[in-house]
Parts: C-alpha cells; structure tokens; sequence
C-alpha cells in the first residue's frame, strides 16, 4: 500500500504542463508524412533529410521557454478577437484594428505562418540549403499547431472549465493510441494558390471543432470511473503518469475520428505549404551537389511581428 502511495507522489510529480501543440511524437510523423505528399523532384530533394526534417518536427516546442515571445506563434485565442470569421486575415489589418501588442498576447499563429510562407519562397529562391531545411521543419510544426482546436482558444487546457489536463488528452495521448502509419496514406499534394486561405481554414475548422471536444472529455470523466482515470507508464526510462488507456478510447469514442482526421489534414495541408511555396519561387532546381551540410542545432531567426506600415506583401526576414 505505501508502495503505491509513493509511486503515484512520484507521478503526479512527473505530471508536467502539456507541451505545445501536437506532442512531439505526432509533430514528428506530421512532418515525416508531409515529406511523401510531395511531387518530384522535391520529394526526391527532401528524401535524403526526411529523418532530420522529422527529427527538427518539434524544435519551437523546444525554445519556449527559453524565447519569450515564442510562445504566442502557436496559438491564437479567439475569444479575444471576436467572431472568428470578423478578424482580418492580413497581419497588417489586424495590427491596425487589434494593436501589434494584442497580437502579441493573444497569439498570431496564423501571421506567422504567413511570414514564414515567405521565408520559405526566398530560401527556395536562393538555393539555400540549411535555411530551406530548417524552415521546412519549423513551418510544418507551426501549420499542424493552426490545425488543433485547443490553439484557438484561451481555455487551452481546460483551466477555464475544470477540465485541467485536456491538452495532453487530445495533444498527446489520443495520437498515440488512435493513429496509425496506415492513416497517412494521403495521396500528393496539390498547389494552393492562396496560401493564406489555407491557413485560415484550418484555423476556423480548429476552432469549430471546440465545443466537440470539451463535451467529449466532459462525458468520457463521466463515463469511465475517476479511480480508472490515469495510469502509470514507463516513457524513456521515466515513470510518468498518462491518462489510461480506457479513458482515451472512450474519448475518442465520443469525438469521432477527430483526431485522426486532424493530423490527416494538417499533414496534407503542410505538404501543399512546401510545394507551392517552391512553385511561387519558380520551381527553382534543386540537385544540389553532395555532400550537403545539414543545419545545425542552433535555431533559425525567425520573423518578428511588424507594425501597421507593413506593406501588404510581407517581405522575408534573413
């Protein structure tokens, strides 16, 4: 019995705040995925550097907290903007009727995304090897991040609602147990020729989806007894403690295939991201001479939010 009272002390010690976004692992496969979407030849460019555009899936998961204003690419909290469909897609819009502060506070995950887009098209221009790779990686983590419910909203982890611990539910547990390599199978990516439609629709999509998910996690406590509610799990060598099994199931019972249906989009939507960022840089060639150097650890600078004389297409910041 005092055995048991230790292990879980130990676990609820191990119990951290919810990593942004997807959890790491589905950060990784979303990026993996996005790589076989692609059309030749940038499949067969990226095809040598998929373990590391995988491996660098969750690196801004990594510098929040050692970056103050990182935190804020992530999300964006609706609620404090109005009406999802009112807010002004064009970042220089939104500064000027929201403040280039709010955007700061709320979240800008969908500005950014934007600038980044941009980014991308010069490093393809430029034939910049080390910056193409790391934007790829970074810009398919933040365009997965647009795709989950919890990043529209200021109640993102249930804090609002006495539902604490909703993030790493649906984040975290619920991809491990509810997708499978066999979803990816998603067919090639197309080009969009409004990147910033596409972003914007995921994000409404995500935010529609959040009443499903509050209901769903509401009714699953109700539905699985509290004692059944959290097991303890050995994770790269840590006792940790995670939701259960059976509390996940009957989740994602109630939600559907949300979740899967999720990370389905946000790995096709990444793909389209890529491919028609190269093709908006001409379809530059890309048979780079071997052998190529990969990044290397230290991050990548990253846009910083502009102000209302932003002209209205964004330049990329080196």
């Amino acid at each position: 019995m005092l055995q048991n009272l230790w292990l879980l002390i130990i676990a609820a010690l191990l119990w951290a705040a919810p990593a942004s976004g997807w959890g790491f692992d589905a950060h990784r496969q979303i990026n993996r995925y996005a790589v076989y979407t692609l059309p030749a030849p940038l499949y067969y460019y990226l095809k040598p550097h998929l373990r590391w555009i995988e491996a660098h899936a969750p690196d801004p998961d990594s510098r929040r907290y050692a970056v103050a204003e990182e935190g804020a690419r992530h999300f964006i909290d609706i609620e404090y903007y109005g009406c999802v469909d009112s807010i002004p897609q064009r970042e220089e819009d939104a500064i000027k009727q929201y403040t280039a502060d709010s955007l700061k506070s709320w979240g800008h995950v969908p500005w950014h995304v934007q600038r980044l887009y941009y980014s991308l098209i010069h490093a393809f221009k430029s034939r910049d090897h080390t910056r193409i790779l790391r934007l790829l990686a970074e810009t398919g983590h933040y365009l997965a991040d647009a795709h989950v419910p919890l990043h529209t909203t200021a109640n993102y982890n249930g804090q609002f609602s006495g539902q604490r611990g909703i993030h790493a539910l649906l984040e975290t547990r619920s991809p491990v147990l509810m997708v499978r390599e066999r979803d990816f199978l998603l067919g090639a990516a197309t080009y969009v020729s409004d990147i910033r439609q596409l972003i914007w629709e995921a994000v409404k999509e995500s935010h529609r989806a959040l009443d499903t998910v509050f209901y769903a996690e509401e009714q699953a406590k109700k539905r699985i007894p509290e004692s059944a509610w959290y097991s303890l799990e050995m994770r790269k060598g840590k006792l940790e403690k995670q939701y259960s099994e059976a509390l996940t199931l009957e989740f994602n019972r109630i939600l559907g295939d949300l979740v899967r249906r999720r990370m389905r989009q946000a790995t096709l939507a990444v793909g389209k991201f890529w491919f028609s960022a190269w093709v908006d840089a001409g379809q530059p060639p890309l048979d780079l001479p071997e052998p190529v150097q990969e990044p290397q650890e230290n991050p990548l600078p990253v846009p910083e939010m502009g102000n209302a004389t932003l002209p209205s297409r964004i330049e990329p910041v080196d």
